[in-house]
């Protein structure tokens, strides 16, 4: 048994309903609990800031694409090399980190938990075995479902219980969490050299429509009652006019659950352009804050970009393309067969480009435009906007907007005539804060239940106290010492272990992996569906017994079980 006590901290725990109360935290055996002995050990926190473990509802850390980003861009993995020391493990990289960078850096930043926003079914081996060298967090993966042949040819059939016993089969087989569509049918018009461009238009050779995979695939993830929504990369990313496209997928979506959203959309600032090419381009943020503000139904993350040198990767392959022809930069395209694909360019966002300054004006609107900061998350789409690391700067741009002035006064001068953001006054608090990157990322992926997000009796002891005290920091004008503390904790405790102090980490940790499997009933089985099993058979270079991945791969598996309604 180990027990631990923090003492007098400044607790800010929205989904417990406390906002900034000096008290003491009781831990044992990696759960909060009510009171610990005598014999604990003591952390005293001085009245500092306190939190749980931050959440990343939506980042890049592990996996094939994040790999070939790796080796892609030396000159990116020469940047951020640390040696070898103490329980630390020589890193380098700094938009696409080795495992144990991206370990080190979100756990001396109080992170604790991780979703990776995009993972192959076919590559998902690679997945697992990155997370377990990314020991300080604990990781998930959504599953990549956009081109997915058997589930496009079941919605041209009208058949949804089908495509929700294909999910429910995919899952299980490669221990994924949730259910993630990229570009719904473009990735796979992009198989045949072709895109989608809006959800009506029709994928080639499958005859559905972008909106007729969303609409079937989130009905599919209620069917079998998964803890996360659907979590959708909306068709059209990154091109001017493409606003109304995002409206268009945001009205397909009904209100199906009481306990959480019914999408989750991310890096919506990508999504939220207008003009009608790039001489005319501009914000069109609040028409998209506006339709949120009225669908409860509905969670975002901002996708947020901040200037400089980083890389985009995404499975969005003809997105990718374009981007390189804007760009003539070093191009990546991967193909996974019968599933999605991807593509990755190194970029790098300047303030003097005017594309550039609307662009990170935009994820500044949304996230200062939502009413509800459990509506729209803080993210960068790691690293697609920015490495992880800008999270302090963008957590202090969100609070001050003496910071925000003083950071305008510095991008391209025509911004102003093409974006809200220098008219907007809102100033998010402490307790806004925490819900965006605690609290709110929590219930959106559905693990509040599981312990995640919070600091009650049960939970997992993930803790983050930060060298902040909230009575004698104004983030409105002291903007550089938020950018400071919540750079660097003072401790983050993982698992009720203390795995990193003033930017170091202590420990090499073990983390858990989540993922779900749905139950089914035997006739919506596809592991024994002969039609299923004949396609995997003929199409797949791989034997169906050899696609699952198997447990030795998990270094801590922690399976949630569904009912579904099949």
């Amino acid at each position: 048994m180990t027990e631990l006590l923090v003492k007098n901290a400044c607790v800010i725990d929205p989904l417990s309903g406390i906002n900034g109360e000096v008290m003491d935290l009781a831990i044992r055996d990696g759960k909060i609990v009510e009171e610990v002995s005598d014999a604990a050990e003591v952390v005293d926190a001085h009245g500092m800031l306190t939190m749980p473990g931050g959440i990343d509802s939506h980042t890049h850390i592990c996996g094939t694409k994040v790999n070939f980003g790796r080796y892609m861009s030396p000159e990116d993995m020469r940047a951020g090399r640390t040696p070898r020391r103490g329980a630390m493990h020589a890193t380098s990289g700094y938009s696409v980190p080795t495992t144990y960078g991206n370990s080190y850096r979100y756990s001396v930043m109080g992170y604790t938990t991780l979703l990776e926003g995009a993972m192959a079914p076919l590559e998902a081996r690679h997945t697992h075995e990155e997370f377990s060298y990314t020991p300080l967090q604990d990781t998930m993966a959504n599953t990549l479902f956009d081109g997915n042949w058997g589930i496009l040819e079941a919605i041209r059939d009208g058949d949804t219980k089908r495509v929700a016993a294909i999910i429910a089969w995919t899952l299980s087989a490669v221990k994924g969490f949730g259910v993630k569509l990229t570009n719904p049918g473009g990735t796979e018009a992009w198989q045949w050299g072709k895109n989608v461009t809006c959800i009506r238009d029709p994928v080639p050779y499958f005859e559905v429509t972008p909106a007729e995979i969303i609409r079937s695939v989130v009905e599919a993830n209620e069917l079998l009652h998964l803890p996360h929504s659907v979590h959708l990369h909306c068709n059209n990313l990154g091109t001017p006019g493409n606003y109304t496209c995002t409206l268009g997928s945001f009205g397909l979506i009904p209100d199906l659950n009481k306990k959480r959203q019914t999408l989750y959309a991310t890096h919506v600032q990508f999504h939220a352009y207008g003009g009608s090419g790039w001489k005319d381009f501009c914000s069109k943020s609040e028409p998209i804050a506006n339709f949120v503000n009225m669908r409860p139904q509905i969670v975002m993350d901002m996708g947020q970009v901040m200037f400089g040198r980083t890389t985009t990767m995404t499975a969005d392959g003809p997105m990718e393309f374009n981007l390189y022809r804007l760009h003539h930069d070093k191009w990546s395209n991967h193909d996974v067969e019968l599933e999605t694909g991807s593509g990755i360019i190194p970029v790098v966002y300047r303030r003097k480009n005017l594309v550039n300054s609307i662009m990170w004006a935009i994820g500044l609107e949304l996230a200062l435009l939502t009413k509800s900061p459990w509506q729209c998350l803080l993210t960068t789409d790691n690293p697609n906007g920015a490495p992880f690391v800008k999270y302090p700067e963008i957590i202090a741009l969100l609070m001050s907007k003496r910071y925000r002035d003083a950071e305008f006064a510095t991008i391209h001068p025509d911004t102003g005539s093409r974006v809200p953001l220098p008219a907007i006054e809102r100033e998010l608090d402490w307790h806004e804060i925490a819900v965006m990157t605690r609290a709110g990322a929590a219930r959106a992926l559905g693990i509040q239940d599981l312990g995640k997000g919070h600091l009650a009796p049960g939970a997992d002891a993930d803790v983050a106290i930060y060298p902040l005290k909230i009575d004698e920091v104004d983030p409105s004008a002291e903007y550089q010492r938020v950018i400071d503390g919540f750079s660097r904790t003072e401790y983050t405790i993982k698992r009720g272990r203390v795995v990193a102090r003033r930017g170091e980490c202590l420990v090499d940790g073990s983390n858990a992996t989540f993922w779900v499997a749905p139950k089914v009933s035997e006739a919506y089985d596809m592991g024994k569906d002969p039609d299923f099993i004949e396609k995997f058979d003929r199409y797949y270079t791989v034997r169906m017994r050899n696609y699952p991945v198997q447990d030795e791969y998990l270094t801590r598996s922690r399976c949630i079980e569904t009912e579904a309604d099949l």
